[in-house]
């Protein structure tokens, strides 16, 4: 597991892209959301206050967060047939990571599907339980393929 110092569990220096920062903040901000009811501008307030802030890209930062919190309900919606439980018995920071990810399926089609689910199973490695990582693949997996059918084909699935 890695920290927010940038080291890997196994004690190298990982990098982490501007864009992979972004990524961080905005679960962060869900996981405030979820957590305190938290709105959008205090969740900006807050990111933009820590420490480190100013290394990731402020502005997929502000749109993946905005859109993620505006469309909760219809992505949880689109999550909820490949989660094998309640979703109040997901834990709230792979919540968090499923709701970007689902986010960033649904309506990034710039970024890869894999470069999508790959993100959110690094966000898990580092911030979600022990096999979270795992978890959140399995979901993102089986989502792709709803939400980018012409990019990510079910597995088995033959063009």
């Amino acid at each position: 597991m890695r920290g927010r110092d940038g080291q890997s569990a196994e004690g190298r220096q990982v990098s982490r892209s501007p864009r992979h920062r972004a990524r961080e903040f905005v679960i962060q901000g869900l996981y405030q959301h979820q957590l305190g009811g938290n709105d959008m501008a205090a969740i900006r307030a807050h990111a933009e206050s820590v420490a480190g802030f100013d290394k990731a890209d402020t502005k997929l930062y502000a749109t993946l967060l905005e859109e993620t919190l505006a469309h909760v309900p219809e992505l949880r919606d689109a999550i909820a047939p490949h989660v094998d439980r309640a979703w109040e018995e997901v834990s709230p920071i792979e919540r968090s990571i499923l709701l970007l990810g689902a986010c960033e399926l649904r309506f990034h089609s710039e970024t890869p599907y894999r470069v999508v689910i790959n993100e959110a199973i690094e966000l898990a490695k580092t911030y979600g339980g022990t096999d979270g990582h795992k978890f959140v693949n399995g979901v993102l997996d089986k989502l792709a393929p709803m939400l980018r059918p012409d990019e990510a084909r079910p597995a088995g699935h033959q063009p």
